[in-house]
């Protein structure tokens, strides 16, 4: 089996190449290798092909898509970025090349694609009122947020609300640009499918971390955030109350659901001109402050810093039931909170000298 796998060398992509050759499959990685995200060229990988090029390049992509089975469309532009200035970016990078990727892949004949979507899709995820009905939440307000009232409210009745785990059919709510742009990705992965009659699956990811996450950048997540600040001797700072629910998810059983996936797809499992859409995040629900807490007491660092300041375009709570992905694509998560946070707090970020 021969692969493509878009931001091949990247945080995620990475390892699943490293996952992928150990399957025995044939690896062609298509990346631009950015001197933005990559400052080091990266190490090659041996029995790796890599073509250096844009995703949003037809030229590139054609080239890339060469007796290719499967493609694992990994890149983009990722976090929530750093001002609206950035919109225009996540759109080429996200949107505009996941098109051009997928108009070659029809003209190709390519016709599996699994696709790197994100947990932002859902903006504020799922709540429940005290007597467990299901509200979809409100913005939260910016007089709240000022107050150090950080749960969201009923819109119809102001009561807070109680989160609970969001399932793939949860409502669609992107509520900054980046998911605007992952949602977009996963609307035109499903009218690719319909139009060629191809198979698609977007797995929704949830908090990844792990080895080699990209360090000291404002579009990396709240790990490597705090991870970079403590190889600067500093206090991890945290915002609102540190009482921020997410599902921690360990980069390597990422890897194994993309796997998993493209058996799925070469086994039949997905309909022929159909999309599915998976969550990818632990079983374990944790709180950005546990985070702060164990990667800081691991590193010997001062106790973190909750700081009480927030940004309008973070969420609250969003966790994930990953039960279709066990149920239908056989992935459970194998690393542990605790083992895989002590791992992570003494690991290699990318853009660490060797």
């Amino acid at each position: 089996m021969r692969i493509l796998v878009t931001g091949g060398a990247g945080f995620i992509g990475g390892h699943i190449v490293e996952a992928a050759m150990a399957r025995g499959w044939e690896v062609r990685i298509l990346d631009s290798l950015d001197p933005a995200v990559h400052p080091d060229p990266p190490p090659g990988i041996p029995g790796v092909s890599v073509l250096v090029g844009d995703a949003g390049d037809p030229d590139a992509v054609a080239q890339a898509l060469a007796g290719v089975d499967v493609v694992m469309h990994q890149s983009a532009k990722v976090g929530l970025g750093v001002d609206f200035f950035d919109a225009p970016d996540y759109i080429r990078n996200n949107d505009l090349a996941t098109a051009v990727l997928l108009a070659g892949m029809a003209a190709a004949g390519v016709d599996k694609l699994v696709l790197a979507s994100s947990m932002v899709v859902y903006g504020e995820g799922a709540y429940t009122d005290s007597a467990g009905r299901p509200v979809h939440p409100a913005p939260r307000r910016v007089e709240d947020l000022e107050h150090g009232i950080f749960d969201p409210r009923d819109p119809a009745t102001g009561e807070l609300l109680l989160p609970a785990l969001v399932t793939e059919d949860a409502a669609m709510d992107p509520r900054n640009v980046y998911a605007a742009s992952k949602l977009a990705q996963e609307h035109l992965a499903a009218a690719w499918a319909r139009s060629t009659g191809s198979t698609a699956i977007a797995l929704r990811y949830h908090n990844v971390y792990g080895p080699r996450m990209p360090k000291n950048t404002p579009y990396a997540g709240v790990a490597s955030v705090f991870r970079s600040a403590l190889a600067r001797g500093e206090a991890v700072r945290v915002f609102e109350d540190g009482g921020q629910r997410r599902s921690f998810v360990h980069v390597r059983d990422v890897a194994e659901a993309n796997l998993l996936s493209v058996d799925a797809l070469v086994g039949g499992r997905v309909a022929s001109g159909c999309a599915r859409a998976y969550n990818i995040g632990a079983s374990e629900v944790h709180t950005v402050g546990q985070v702060a807490e164990v990667l800081s007491s691991v590193a010997g660092a001062p106790a973190p810093v909750v700081t009480g300041e927030f940004r309008l375009g973070d969420v609250r709570h969003i966790t994930a039931s990953s039960a279709r992905a066990w149920a239908e694509l056989g992935w459970i998560p194998k690393r542990g909170f605790e083992d895989g946070m002590r791992e992570f707090a003494i690991a290699p970020l990318r853009g660490d000298q060797a």
